[in-house]
């Protein structure tokens, strides 16, 4: 048996490039025949599915030097109730011819596709959903994505309050007839003596009346899902509820309307058990739909940031236009307490700009000429006008909501358990209530088809795979929206899940524990020198120089408001250090055996020298007119929130490594500073992936902190690699988790809202496993024979419900998630950049 499929290939020029493809697919084993057509860029291939795949001939077409034509979609799904529904709308995409992956989300109600559009199209995805039994939402003019799944989620939810009201109306009362007799004995031979065994006839036809409503109401969601699910040899949630409520139904209704046919005493209804069972079961999924709406909150948020209009100046005129109408290079002014539009770059204005929802930190940010802005962040106190360099889908606040989507719809590892259960869950459900079922009718007793009824029906209706098929995609949803709202973006499903495993953080120093850019430390004068006249000199003789240790001490001049004067004399002395005239003054400047040369003794400074030699600093000296004047010392210092992270992370239970290109001696004072555990020092910038993997090979998981275009190789070599977000787009696409704020402090947050939300996984699938390996077998009557007790279908129906909420309201629990550090309070703002692309 083999199939032909139909591939799209980018990048052939010319027939020599058809014949390069064609022998490369014929060389894959399985392909039968393999025809490449250049004027439509498709390749045909027939190829037996035992031996090889699309994957393997996407593979060799790259391979061979050429780029196949792969697309993503998202499809919005409606109708979706439990995990098995998940299953069968997966099963059936990926049966699709062309379909590469496809992964349905229950929490999202969203489908993922990766497909062949040579071979498949979006109408035909859409189509097979829809034969597989569910809606699919389709776009509507003028409205984005997000509104079209709020407004049906709004009206989803509205539709079952109405459907809870109708049925309750009806349940209640029949609930009272059923149950008071029961338990109330004074109520039930009030009843026996008033209206004898006639009146018990008639309240069973007032009974079914009732129940009718609700069962074919209502109830008809149940048949309509569930008969599906048959026709589709997939049951799920649905068939059992129809299965379950329909016996007790057909029971009662035969009971009524022929009760002669059972033995003496024995034709009892169970009208509860199907009208007040459909009431509860709808009950438990408007709950649900209410919880599902607050699960997704953050993005909600994230959304809300997206600014509606933009003031544009064109043609010397300010307009104002909607923001998605605004153009890369266009002028665009912001007032304060407005929201800004898209990002861009300050063209002049100065102000502060709450970003604290892209990057998690609360501390306003100090904007001018040439700072960076992003569209969504908040301008507080000042004019500001901007050009335009990121627009729509390009701007930072749209890729981080797309990331947040991906992650959201992604599956991790621990999911894969779920699946494989939830697969034969209710093929074996449907198994146990059979052989209940026959068990109760052989070793039942007088009474043995009613105890096999009330079992089935409660067997039937207590299994829930709704809970099963919850639990982790909305502890994923709730958890990866809280890290957006902390300036943390997880990828994906198995980053959040990978942080588990990891028990070394080797970071890299420069611009990650470090600020990247060398500034003036310290500065300490010789008696009779002052330190505004020593700065300004130094400056003025390093500003000849392009050496960066001559610019941290030329900004830091500047940065005290220093003026500086030309030097009227520069030399550069090779190896030793410079020698100008400024001013009138001789400025010497360099290390010690440069002052030893000039006949100076050093020796005043020994103990500053000796500090800053511990920590790490390389001690330079200046002279002025002949005299020792003053030791300097430049250097790239520590991140402020470096330590506080290496302490949370050491809290709990990590080593700290230190990957860096910096010498032995430097790199050990900077580790003993932060207390880290282990350096890796004097790495080449092509060296860092193998100094990863040495870690690796320890035996050890290791994550891995960078920000460079050279960390993207050991971003990729670490079992899961954090990217300092204000780094280079390279180091963010390689990352499998970004930190916005570009703050270590970020670090030990991801981790433990890593374990924050695996906590919460496990919790939801140890009660949704645990739920029905208890609750299944009572309801199935094992209590009974030592304990005399059967778990009414009401009573089952409502622990069903409530399974499904409970993991709901579990997962939401993650919203209240506290960081373990925050950034410190200050009244300084602090420059931060992003990310162009996340």
């Amino acid at each position: 048996m083999t199939n032909t499929i139909e591939l799209g290939i980018q990048g052939m020029t010319c027939a020599s490039c058809v014949g390069r493809v064609e022998r490369g697919l014929k060389k894959v084993e399985g392909v039968e025949e393999a025809t490449v057509n250049l004027a439509t860029e498709r390749a045909t291939v027939t190829y037996d599915p035992t031996l090889t795949g699309p994957g393997a001939l996407l593979d060799k077409i790259k391979a061979v030097g050429y780029e196949p034509l792969v697309s993503s979609t998202e499809l919005g799904i409606q109708g979706m109730t439990c995990a098995n529904c998940v299953g069968r709308v997966e099963r059936a995409l990926k049966k699709v011819d062309g379909v590469l992956s496809a992964s349905v989300n229950l929490a999202t109600e969203r489908a993922s596709v990766t497909y062949l559009p040579a071979s498949v199209s979006p109408g035909q995805l859409k189509a097979t959903v829809r034969q597989a039994g569910y809606d699919v939402l389709e776009e509507q003019a003028g409205l984005s994505r997000e509104d079209q799944e709020r407004q049906a989620r709004a009206q989803e939810v509205e539709h079952l309050r109405r459907q809870v009201i109708f049925s309750t109306i009806f349940a209640l009362p029949l609930l009272l007839i059923a149950m008071v007799p029961m338990v109330v004995p004074a109520v039930n031979d009030w009843m026996m003596t008033t209206l004898g065994h006639g009146g018990m006839s008639l309240l069973n036809w007032v009974m079914l009346a009732l129940a009718l409503p609700i069962q074919f109401g209502p109830g008809r969601r149940f048949y309509r899902l569930g008969w599906k699910s048959l026709k589709n040899r997939s049951p799920d949630m649905n068939a059992l509820v129809m299965i379950g409520t329909t016996a007790a139904f057909l029971y009662s209704l035969v009971a009524t309307i022929a009760p002669q046919i059972f033995p003496e005493g024995t034709a009892h209804v169970y009208y509860e058990a199907s009208g007040v069972v459909i009431t509860l079961i709808l009950l438990g999924k408007f709950f649900e739909a209410v919880a599902k709406g607050r699960s997704s909150e953050a993005m909600k948020k994230l959304l809300s940031l997206q600014a509606k209009t933009a003031r544009v100046m064109r043609n010397g005129q300010e307009l104002e236009l909607p923001s998605d109408e605004v153009l890369v290079g266009d002028l665009i002014s912001v007032r304060p307490g407005e929201k800004i539009p898209v990002d861009g770059d300050v063209v002049s204005g100065n102000s502060f700009v709450d970003e604290s929802m892209i990057t998690g930190e609360s501390i306003p940010v100090s904007k001018q000429l040439g700072s960076g802005v992003v569209g969504g962040t908040i301008n507080q106190n000042g004019a500001l006008t901007f050009r335009a360099t990121r627009i729509g889908a390009d701007t930072a606040l749209a890729q981080i909501i797309k990331l947040v989507e991906t992650a959201q719809g992604s599956k991790p590892p621990i999911q894969g358990l779920a699946d494989k259960v939830v697969a034969v869950f209710v093929p074996a459900v449907l198994g146990i209530a059979t052989l209940t079922f026959l068990l109760w009718l052989i070793f039942g007793g007088q009474a043995a088809l009613s105890f096999a009824l009330i079992t089935t029906v409660a067997v039937l209706i207590i299994a829930c795979p709704c809970a099963m098929g919850l639990a982790t995609p909305t502890s994923i949803m709730v958890g990866t929206g809280k890290a957006a709202e902390l300036g943390v973006l997880f990828k994906g499903g198995g980053a959040l899940e990978g942080l588990q495993d990891v028990q070394v953080v080797a970071v890299d120093k420069t611009g990650t524990l470090t600020k990247g850019k060398p500034e003036l430390t310290d500065l300490v004068t010789a008696q009779g020198f002052r330190r505004e006249d020593v700065l300004g000199l130094v400056a003025a003789a390093e500003a000849q120089s392009e050496h960066p240790i001559a610019r941290a001490i030329v900004d830091a001049a500047k940065t005290e408001g220093i003026a500086l004067t030309q030097p009227e004399h520069f030399e550069a002395v090779p190896g030793f250090g410079l020698e100008a005239r400024v001013g009138g003054h001789l400025v010497q400047v360099g290390a010690d055996r440069y002052m030893t040369r000039l006949g100076m003794d050093v020796t005043p400074f020994t103990s500053q020298a000796e500090r800053l030699g511990d920590e790490g600093k390389s001690p330079l000296y200046a002279a002025l007119n002949g005299q020792l004047a003053a030791v300097i010392a430049v250097a790239d210092p520590i991140k402020d929130g470096s330590k506080v992270a290496v302490s949370a992370l050491h809290r709990m239970g990590l080593k700290v490594a230190m990957i860096t290109g910096d010498n032995q001696r430097t790199a050990n004072a900077i580790a003993r500073q932060l207390g880290i555990d282990e350096v890796l020092a004097e790495v080449l910038p092509s060296g860092k992936s193998d100094a990863v993997k040495a870690l690796q090979d320890k035996g050890q998981k290791v994550a891995f902190v960078g920000d460079g275009i050279n960390d993207a190789p050991a971003l990729a070599q670490a079992d899961v690699g954090l990217a300092i977000g204000t780094g280079t787009d390279v180091a963010v696409e390689t990352a499998d988790v970004i930190l916005m704020s570009g703050d270590l402090r970020g670090v030990p947050n991801a981790f433990a809202l890593s374990r924050a939300t695996l906590r919460n996984i496990k919790l939801n699938l140890f009660w949704a496993f645990a739920y029905n390996i208890i609750l299944i077998p009572v309801a199935a009557g094992v209590l009974y024979p030592a304990f005399g007790l059967l778990l009414s279908p009401v009573l089952a129906a409502a622990a069903m419900g409530f399974s499904s909420v409970f993991v709901l309201s579990n997962a939401l629990r993650l919203r209240g998630f506290r960081p373990p550090v925050r950034p410190e309070p200050g009244p300084a703002p602090r420059p931060s950049g992003f990310p162009a692309q996340a």
